[in-house]
Formats: structure tokens, C-alpha cells, sequence
């Protein structure tokens, strides 16, 4: 593997995505070096850096007028630059869509989305997984039918101690010995609205998406004022045990609000201001949790890194007898990583 295929696994993890907290490029390469393996100048990498930031496909952008580095939305620019069809455009309703400021529109909104809901899961005190890698521009076209956009995990068991959810060790251990699932895992499709054109694929792509999970849920961020419409998904849903829910979020209301990074950092005074702004309908829920098909997730598994990721941070909060956010597990792996290549 040669610098710039290290350089395009290693960035994402280290470049903040707000161009406002842009990282220097002493301290980016700092970073860098830590990841290596091999040891490169730092001319060598500042070289690559101004080398990446050219080309659109790449995960590093440079900040106008300034000396700092941030991650690129490269699932947009990708896309539209290069004319590709890639799984993250047809998550969008995008597939013939190649004008950029189309995509990158469908692209802010979607991340909104996506943290709108996180926040949401979490505020219920459930676990939130987000689907990365399973839609960039190198992943396969039918990913879309495979992989959600989010997986969310409920322990179902445990208490908060001193900020963290601790896993009871005995509820565990009786879980155990009668065989009953230790967690909960719903697969989760995100759609920012649907139409008549659309409302079958994305509900048959949620149900074809939770094949490996407990339960499927499909969730649409704009209201659905066509009764028939409403109908013919409430019987979808009850048919499949699909949950079905409407945020009755506007998506020009939704481009009003703050960005993707900034949701993510709210307090929960300005998250809850935030929710006054959402009328949640749930019109099915999902029905009872089905075992977890092991054979069709380890088939899903040896293409998508997402699932890899997903399976290491619930084993580790089971080895560890406490319920880690997915943040959490990822910055304990990635400080393990560069102690171990230290």
C-alpha cells in the first residue's frame, strides 16, 4: 500500500469536520506519524496533503485563506465531480442527479438528519451506531439493501454509575444460561421524505436492511400529508413488523437548523429547543424482536467494515461489563492503535 492509500484510511479518523476547528498542518502531521508505521518526512506528507486537497475524491480539504486542514464531505463532492453513481446517491434519491449543488444539499441534510437522530437515541437512553463506510464512493451498489443507516443497541439491562451505563454482571450471566438475547439491536433506514415514486423501494429496503437485526425500523424526516400514502405504509408495516415514524420536520425547516457537527455538540437545553421543532408521528411499531440471523450477518460482514466495527464495540462492551458509546469505543481502539504502534 503506498502513502496516499495509508494517508486515505488514516485521515478520516483525524480531520475534524467543521472548517472552523481545522487542524494545522504541524499538528496533522503529527497525528499522521503516530498512525504510520513507516517513517516519512514531514515535507514527504505535506507534499501529499496539498497533492489530496486537488482532488476531489479525496477525504482532506484545505480551508480558504488559511493554513488548516478539515475532512471534505467527499461522499458529495465524489459524486458529483466524477459523475459516479455510488450508494450514497442512491441512499439520497440520486442516482441520475449529478449537479453539485443538488448533491451537496441532499448531503447537508442527510448528516442533519442523521444527527437529529442520534441525539434522539441517546436522549432515550439507547445506543446509536452510524453507517459509514457501507455508502463511500468504493462500496458496492447494493449496499443500499444491505446495510442500514443506523443500528441502534438498548442493553435492556444495567444502571447509570458516575456518567457511564454500567452492564449488571448477574442480569448478564442470567441472560446467559436461559439463552435470552443480552441486547437489542433495531436496524434503521433514514429517509429525509418519501413519494409515491419511492415509498415501496425504501420500505422494502428497511425490511431487506434488518434481515441480520431484532427489529427494522423505517424513519422519514419530513411529514407525509397524503392519508393514502400514510395507509398503505401502516399496512406495510404491520405486515412486516416493520416501526415506521415521521420527525414532521419540514426540509426547509430542517436547513434552517444548525449543521451536522453543531447538533452533535448541543447541550441539552439547545437539543430540547431543537425537538420542540419535530412532530413525531409513529404510525407502526415494530413488531417482536426476531433472534439475531448470525448467517446473514456474517455474510454482510466480510464486505462492510461498518458491521466489522459494530461487532467490535458490543464485544468489548461485553468484556467489559459496561455499555460504551460508540465514541467512546472508537477513541479507546484508536489510543490502543497508536500505543501498540509506538
Amino acid at each position: 500500500m503506498n502513502l496516499r492509500e495509508k494517508l486515505k484510511l488514516i485521515l478520516p479518523d483525524i480531520l475534524p469536520v467543521n472548517p472552523a476547528e481545522s487542524t494545522k498542518g504541524t499538528e496533522l502531521i503529527r497525528l499522521v506519524k503516530l498512525r504510520l508505521n513507516q517513517e516519512y518526512s514531514d515535507a514527504t506528507l505535506r507534499y501529499h496533503f496539498s497533492i489530496m486537497c486537488c482532488d476531489p475524491a479525496s477525504p482532506i480539504a484545505k480551508v480558504e485563506q488559511g493554513q488548516g486542514y478539515y475532512m471534505r464531505t467527499s461522499a458529495s463532492n465524489h459524486a458529483a465531480n466524477r459523475g459516479l453513481i455510488t450508494p450514497y446517491q442512491a441512499r439520497l434519491g440520486l442516482t441520475f442527479e449529478n449537479q453539485p449543488e443538488v448533491v451537496d444539499l441532499a448531503v447537508a441534510r442527510q448528516q442533519k438528519l442523521r444527527a437529529i437522530y442520534h441525539r434522539l437515541s441517546e436522549t432515550a437512553g439507547k445506543f446509536p451506531f452510524i453507517f459509514e463506510s457501507s455508502f463511500g464512493a468504493e462500496a458496492p451498489y447494493e449496499n443500499i439493501w444491505k446495510c442500514p443507516d443506523a443500528a441502534v443497541v438498548d442493553w435492556e439491562m444495567g444502571e447509570h454509575m458516575d456518567g457511564n451505563f454500567a452492564i449488571a454482571p448477574t442480569l448478564l450471566s442470567f441472560k446467559r444460561h436461559l439463552s435470552l438475547p443480552l441486547f437489542n439491536v433495531t436496524s434503521v433506514k433514514l429517509k429525509l421524505e418519501i413519494s409515491y415514486d419511492s415509498f415501496r423501494e425504501d420500505f422494502f429496503q428497511a425490511l431487506s436492511n434488518a434481515s441480520w437485526a431484532h427489529q427494522g425500523e423505517l424513519v422519514i424526516c419530513a411529514p407525509i400529508p397524503d392519508e393514502q400514502m400514510v395507509e398503505d405504509l401502516r399496512r406495510f408495516g404491520s405486515e412486516f413488523g416493520i416501526g415506521i415514524s415521521s420527525l414532521g420536520l419540514a426540509l426547509d425547516t430542517l436547513d434552517e437548523i444548525p449543521p451536522h457537527w453543531a447538533i452533535a455538540k448541543m447541550s441539552e437545553r439547545e437539543f430540547e429547543s431543537l425537538q420542540d421543532r419535530l412532530q413525531i408521528q409513529k404510525f407502526t411499531t415494530t413488531g417482536q424482536p426476531k433472534p439475531f440471523n448470525w448467517r446473514t450477518l456474517e455474510r454482510v460482514r466480510q464486505d462492510n467494515a461498518d458491521f466489522e466495527a459494530l461487532l467490535g464495540w458490543l464485544n468489548r462492551s461485553l468484556s467489559d461489563k459496561r455499555a460504551y458509546t460508540y465514541e467512546q469505543y472508537a477513541s479507546m481502539v484508536g489510543q490502543e492503535l497508536i500505543k501498540n504502534d509506538v
